[in-house]
């Protein structure tokens, strides 16, 4: 079955960096754009960063656009968030998931479990 599932959270000062991994399996990867989604506490879940089947093509949200870059090995069948200049107000639970290439969540069909980033001041 599909599987999707993320590392690479964790505690980091205001201004650092952390990269996130989605690794998949279950499924061709490079037959499903990917996408990476935040929550945070009391708010609902909104649209980060997207990347074609391919590679090619991407697209983020503003207020990580600068920030934030994703990126996929399909050779690895895994994709990568680079975030870079963290802010406290970037803390969430971080998903990937795989569908079409889209902001919306009703676009992407499989989800991963999600990992915290806690960004401190």
């Amino acid at each position: 079955q599909v599987q999707l599932v993320e590392s690479g959270g964790g505690l980091v000062q205001a201004g650092g960096s952390l990269r996130l991994s989605c690794a998949a399996s279950g499924y061709t990867f490079s037959s499903y754009a990917m996408g990476w989604f935040r929550q945070a506490p009391g708010k609902e879940r909104e649209f980060v960063a997207t990347i074609s089947r391919s590679g090619g093509v991407t697209y983020s949200a503003g207020s990580v656009k600068g920030r934030f870059t994703i990126s996929r090995d399909n050779a690895k069948n895994t994709a990568y968030l680079q975030m870079n200049s963290l802010k406290p107000e970037d803390t969430a639970v971080y998903s990937c998931a795989a569908g079409t290439y889209s902001v919306q969540t009703n676009d992407y069909s499989y989800w991963g479990q999600g990992t915290q980033v806690t960004v401190s001041s």
